[in-house]
């Protein structure tokens, strides 16, 4: 049964309804980049105390080598750390974390927590068309804690057609949060790839949280425009030699401090592992599912 929200879950909503979301994140920011040696050291180490960080998983395992605070959160990983599902047909695992949900998309809305829903319109920007291609479909959920890999990889092999960065507010994403604050993805600032891939578009919603106070990708560095509106980036008629094919388990982007990454497919697209369920660990290159034709059958 789906945890209620307990009263400790509303004290701590009430208390992030209060915080200045990007005054701390502006802070965190600066602070995650001080290279002063003894200050940098110091909440690296004490990090990975807290947190039980497994740093023999990293490419740099001394935790000394790092310049700086982000440097270390945003380590790359040994390349055998994560070995990717075999097959190109296999929906891979994004990103290291835990699924807060999964499932299908219903009436062009997506489960949150027990009494939460989100609309697929809403989380992409406000883009009717857009949220249109993924009408019935299927959708997963999966939340970076602290002591996660940051990285974000691509599930399938894919082609850049759309990037929209949408402002918004900082919410923590934990899953205190989750249970207790409204349609809290489609509210936090987020950036929206569109992909043209073999299971049909997909979208890759990387959401930003409280202290996230950039967020990356690698066709673009940070996206953090200083606008209130949504910001858009059309690839579609971009020349080829400048145009942006990612392979399936190629790097994508990054979070500077933890956050959520939502996985959007259209109809028939995806067939979901049976045995994955919320609150499931995952790690990235782990298969979440498989690719199917346009009858429904598993490839």
């Amino acid at each position: 049964m789906p945890r209620r929200a307990s009263a400790a879950d509303r004290l701590f909503a009430l208390l992030l309804h209060l915080l200045p979301h990007h005054l701390l994140s502006k802070g965190m920011y600066w602070l995650a980049r001080w290279e002063w040696r003894p200050f940098k050291d110091a909440m690296i180490r004490g990090f990975i105390r807290l947190y039980r960080v497994d740093v023999s998983e990293a490419s740099e395992p001394d935790a000394g080598a790092y310049p700086c605070f982000n440097a270390f959160f945003t380590r790359a990983l040994r390349p055998a750390a994560r070995p990717f599902a075999v097959d190109d047909y296999t929906l891979a695992c994004p990103a290291d974390g835990s699924i807060s949900q999964i499932g299908a998309i219903e009436a062009g809305r997506i489960f949150q927590a027990k009494g939460h829903r989100f609309s697929v319109r809403e989380l992409l920007g406000g883009d009717a068309a857009l949220a249109a291609a993924f009408e019935a479909g299927a959708f997963v959920t999966v939340y970076l804690s602290p002591r996660d890999y940051h990285r974000v990889h691509m599930p399938l092999a894919g082609r850049l057609t759309e990037m929209t960065h949408v402002p918004g507010r900082l919410f923590s994403v934990s899953p205190s949060t989750t249970r207790t604050i409204p349609r809290l993805f489609s509210r936090n600032e987020r950036i929206v790839s569109l992909f043209d891939t073999p299971a049909g578009p997909m979208a890759l919603v990387m959401v930003g949280a409280i202290f996230v106070a950039s967020m990356d990708t690698v066709w673009a560095g940070p996206v953090t425009p200083a606008s209130r509106r949504s910001t858009h980036w059309h690839y579609v008629e971009t020349p080829p030699e400048e145009s942006v094919a990612l392979d399936r388990g190629e790097e994508m982007g990054r979070f500077n401090m933890g956050s959520t990454v939502i996985l959007l497919f259209p109809k028939g697209g995806i067939e979901w592992r049976e045995s994955l369920g919320p609150g499931r660990s995952v790690r990235m290159g782990e298969a979440l599912g498989r690719i199917t034709n346009s009858r429904g059958q598993a490839q």
